[in-house]
């Protein structure tokens, strides 16, 4: 199975339309967002993949109410950090910035998907795929990224754009 992972798209409708057309062309199955969507309407652009879609909220999502509305809309999973997810035989857990949850048990995962800091990360730390794509935001000129993820190999890809 392949997974989109999108971060930090901070209500940047032209590059979430972009993702769209990204993750289409990828053949992933579903889509994890890992915070700071920030406005419902972000939400509608993301919906037309026409894919299961789950995340969490970021630092920046203060509309919690509206952008939870937007998603039962769509029917899309929002959920307040850690999302914990058994996909494909593998447990993911899903979180805006990773260490505002010191207590994850990193020995107790497969992966760890998170954003927050606006740069793409990647690290393996007791067995445990830990991975930031990347901000999606445009806000750091040239670091634009969505990723996608093999949950069978364990093999992260950046898509940039």
């Amino acid at each position: 199975m392949r997974i989109g992972v999108i971060s930090d798209t901070h209500d940047n409708a032209r590059n979430v339309a972009r993702i769209v057309e990204l993750l289409r062309g990828a053949g992933v199955s579903r889509v994890v967002h890992t915070g700071d969507i920030t406005r419902p309407d972000t939400l509608g652009v993301l919906a037309r993949l026409e894919l299961p879609i789950v995340g969490v909220y970021g630092n920046n999502d203060v509309e919690r109410e509206a952008l939870g509305r937007a998603a039962r809309h769509f029917g899309i999973e929002l959920v307040e950090p850690p999302l914990e997810l058994h996909w494909a035989g593998r447990r993911i857990t899903v979180v805006h910035d990773r260490y505002a949850h010191g207590d994850l048990a990193l020995h107790d995962r497969d992966v760890v998907l998170h954003g927050h800091e606006h740069r793409h990360s990647l690290e393996r730390s007791s067995g445990t795929l830990i991975w930031n794509p990347g901000e999606c935001a445009g806000l750091v000129a040239g670091q634009n990224s969505v990723g996608v993820l093999d949950l069978a190999a364990l093999e992260p890809e950046r898509l940039r754009f």
